[in-house]
Formats: C-alpha cells, sequence, structure tokens
C-alpha cells in the first residue's frame, strides 16, 4: 500500500462579503480535490487540541500522527533540527524572524518576504554583533531563521521556554510594545531584538530594500522557543517508510526527528512561486521506494497572513492543479493506495492569522467507502457526519483503518 498525505497550508478560511458570503477554497476551482471527495469520503477535523495556540506546528504534527498535548515542546526545536543544530538539555531554541516596524507599529512579519541571500548577510552580521558563548544565530530561507540559547540548566531552560512571546503574523499593524516578551526573563530577549534594531539600519541590504521601495528587515522578532523534543519514530508508530515534502524548516525539521526522509525540490521557496509541480512529481517518484509521502505547500497561508484575497485563490488552485493532480492522475487507476488532502488549519484572509476551526478533510483510495459529498469546502465538511475531534487520529485513519 502507498499512503499520501497533502497539505495546503492554512487553506481554509471564513466566509468573505467581498466574495459574497464564499470564502476563498469555496471560489478556487479545484477540480482535483473534488475529484478526490466525489470518489472518496469528506470529513471535517479538529488539528488543534483545546488550549493551544493554532500553530502549524501544532496542526502537523496533528496531522503527522502526533498529539500535541503529549509531544509538542515548541517551535523553534522542530527547525533546529532540519538545519543539523543539536541541542543539548539546557539550550533553549527559538524562531528568529526578520521583520519590518515602523512607527512602534509591526509593519510586515516576513520583511518583505526577504531573500535568503539577502538574509544570509544580515543573520551572520546579528550573530557578530550579537551572538556569543551563551547566544547563536543560524540562518534558514527568507524571513525564518533561528537563535539558541545556551543556559545553565534544564530547569533554567525549562523556564525560559515558558516566557511568553507572540508571533510577528498575529500582530499586524499592531503596537509591538504590547507584545513584546514580559517580566524578568523577557528582558534579555526584549534587549536582543531592541538592539538588532541599530544594527540592521545600518546594513547596505536595507539600504538597498528601501531604495527599491521594499520594505527593509530593520528588527528580529524571537518567539516560538521550545527545548529539545522526544517523539517516537513514525515507522515504529505506523510500521511504514515515508518521506516529507516541504520548504518550511518547521516540517522538514518534524520530519527529521521522527525519521521521515526529507525530499528538498529544486525551486521550493514557502511563497506564492514555489515549485508546486515538482513536489508533486518528487512525492510521486519517492513512493517508487517508499510506502508514505507528505506533501506540504505553504502558500496559501502566507496569501492569508498577507490578506490578499487574490493570491489565496490562486495559491489553493495552484496547489489543487500541480500538487494533487500529478498525485491524482498517476495513482487514480491504482487500488494500492490511499490519499488524504487537507489544510493544516484555518488562516482566513478576515483574520490574517491562524484561527482554531476545523478544517475540511477527504480520504480517497482502498477501503474507502464513497460517501454522498462532491465538493471539497469548509461548509461540505460541516455538513459531513464524519468528524474527529483529534487531529492525530487522522493518520490511524489513512493508515491503520482497513
Amino acid at each position: 500500500m502507498k499512503y499520501i498525505v497533502l497539505v495546503g497550508d492554512g487553506m481554509a478560511g471564513r466566509p468573505l462579503d467581498e466574495l459574497n458570503g464564499r470564502t476563498t477554497l469555496e471560489v478556487a476551482e479545484k477540480f482535483y480535490m473534488n475529484e478526490i471527495v466525489k470518489n472518496g469520503k469528506l470529513g471535517m477535523a479538529s488539528t488543534i487540541p483545546k488550549g493551544m495556540t493554532p500553530a502549524s506546528d501544532v496542526a502537523n504534527l496533528s496531522i503527522l500522527g502526533y498529539d500535541p498535548a503529549v509531544y509538542y515542546s515548541g517551535r523553534g526545536p522542530l527547525e533546529a533540527a532540519n538545519i543539523g543544530v543539536e541541542l543539548k538539555k539546557e539550550d533553549v531554541a527559538f524562531r528568529c524572524n526578520f521583520v519590518t516596524q515602523a512607527d512602534g507599529k509591526m509593519l510586515d512579519y516576513s520583511a518583505g518576504h526577504i531573500s535568503t541571500k539577502e538574509a544570509e548577510i544580515l543573520i551572520k552580521e546579528v550573530d557578530k554583533r550579537l551572538g556569543g558563548e551563551n547566544i547563536k544565530f543560524y540562518h534558514g530561507i527568507s524571513y525564518r531563521h533561528l537563535m539558541v540559547m545556551r543556559t545553565g540548566s534544564s530547569e533554567e531552560a525549562a523556564k525560559i521556554a515558558r516566557i511568553k512571546c507572540t508571533p510577528p503574523h498575529d500582530i499586524v499593524d499592531k503596537p509591538i510594545q504590547k507584545h513584546l516578551p514580559r517580566g524578568k526573563d523577557g528582558e534579555a530577549l526584549v534587549g536582543l531584538m531592541e538592539k538588532s534594531k541599530k544594527i540592521l539600519d545600518t546594513q547596505d541590504v536595507n539600504k538597498v530594500r528601501v531604495d527599491l521601495g521594499e520594505n527593509p528587515a530593520n528588527m528580529i522578532w524571537l518567539w516560538g522557543q521550545g527545548i529539545k523534543p522526544s517523539m517516537p519514530l513514525f515507522s515504529d508508530l505506523y510500521g511504514v517508510n515515508g518521506s516529507i515534502i516541504s520548504a518550511v524548516d518547521l516540517i522538514k525539521g518534524i520530519g527529521k526527528i521522527v525519521g521521515l526522509d526529507v525530499i528538498d525540490v529544486p525551486g521550493a521557496t514557502g511563497y506564492y512561486d514555489t515549485n508546486f509541480k515538482g513536489k508533486g512529481e518528487y512525492a510521486v517518484k519517492s513512493l517508487e521506494e517508499k510506502d508514505f509521502v507528505f506533501v506540504h505547500v505553504e502558500a496559501p497561508d502566507e496569501a492569508g497572513h498577507n490578506g490578499d484575497i487574490r493570491a489565496k485563490i490562486t495559491a489553493i488552485e495552484n496547489f489543487d492543479k500541480f500538487v494533487v493532480g500529478t498525485i491524482w492522475e498517476a495513482f487514480k487507476n491504482r487500488t494500492d493506495v490511499r490519499i488524504m488532502v487537507l489544510p493544516d488549519h484555518a488562516t482566513p484572509i478576515s483574520e490574517r492569522t491562524h484561527t482554531t476551526d476545523t478544517i475540511p478533510f477527504a480520504i480517497y483510495g482502498n477501503g474507502v467507502e464513497p460517501d454522498e459529498a462532491c465538493v471539497f469546502t469548509e461548509s461540505a465538511s460541516r455538513s459531513s457526519s464524519f468528524a474527529l475531534d483529534s487531529g492525530y487520529k487522522l493518520m490511524e485513519l489513512l493508515i491503520k483503518e482497513r
């Protein structure tokens, strides 16, 4: 058997007046997702456990079959795993965004989706000026980077990991001061963030970006911190070997920790211009040797954060045509396959951030009895009697139920 999971990050949303009360998912042309629904089964799931933040790390852990309430220890450590940073028990890993701030507000959580080449220059300068024996900065992709803080003990690390830090994409156009890390333990973080402004303002990279009318990376933003996680291997839990495909360090890091092979697709950017078709093609190729593949596409989520209706519709359509479509055409006539398609969470245009809304999922293939549903939408899923209150059970549904 071959098992395939296709995730359009943040694809789900809420009705918009601009779309006559429809969601972007309802408006988007999605022939292949609808084919999976017509020939399979549509359901509704909650990928965010009650009381947890609706973050991509939490949601994708759920989809991969790991209960976040048990295994989640922070976003930073997952990204550290992907870039090869080995954490010790007294280390705390933080996500480090390059952002654009202006007049005391968060103008852009991604510094205009700064290029990886530009960002690497800047993060090296930040590390040179702010790093040291107990603090180290590591470059990632585009605006997404990493800071590791080495504390004196695992107890101290656990305390720092509990500091309340706010994701920058949650506070676009809002005052920064109200959302900085709070309390005595957060003072050091605020100090680093404030010092970064003076360092970044003087960099030629940012001067060029301003001259070109692009948002400069004029501040670092620290968030998503955590300590080294401990999770069982995917093969031990589900009895299959597999691969994971994503442009996002977070998703690839989860894959590495649970023993999935990480496949890097040329041209995969984590943005609107990602290589959609390449992801589908590499997934098909990986299944010649593997039993399982997990394909993640970030573009719809980015459009949701940007509040861009047209870009989100286009991203959903590209995901459908080039990722889902490539998979469907390769496997639609085979009887030894199961395919699941879904968003990890909702990123409504109206909110410009993640929400805890339930998400639609569709499953097709060997042993799946088709239902009456015919379209892949939020409203159709809510009309279904096929519901999972715990998202981490999705993987058991895909692999173990026959």
